[in-house]
């Protein structure tokens, strides 16, 4: 077995183990994050009727970040940004769904940005 193959069947298990637990519903929809090695993307789900409400990512082209700031902080400013058009779609509360990454670093930084931006977990 590849170890790359490896590491992506432990993620999806991790990833079938929180979405036991996690759900989206139209008062609180679900927050989910995914990152790559050069992106990262968060989008807010309402699982009840299995549509995306909005959605946010570096690759957007409404992104822009400033000079110096690297992945961590970018993820920060995705946070905010998605915690924004969030309020503009009348969303006020989530659920934070990881994606089956370790609460630290990029992944925290989003939340940390979300909160931030307004949006309560």
């Amino acid at each position: 077995m590849a170890k790359t193959n490896a590491k992506a069947t432990a993620r999806a298990k991790r990833v079938s183990r929180i979405r036991k637990k996690i759900t989206g519903t139209s008062e609180r929809p679900r927050l989910r994050v995914f990152k790559s090695s050069k992106h990262i993307y968060a989008q807010i789900i309402d699982d009840s009727v299995g549509k995306t409400l909005v959605f946010m990512s570096t690759v957007d082209k409404a992104f822009e970040i400033g000079e110096g700031k690297g992945k961590t902080g970018a993820a920060e400013k995705v946070g905010e940004l998605i915690a924004e058009r969030a309020k503009a779609a009348g969303i006020g509360r989530v659920v934070f769904d990881r994606g089956g990454f370790i609460y630290h670093g990029r992944i925290k930084a989003v939340s940390d940005g979300a909160r931030k931006g307004g949006l309560q977990f």
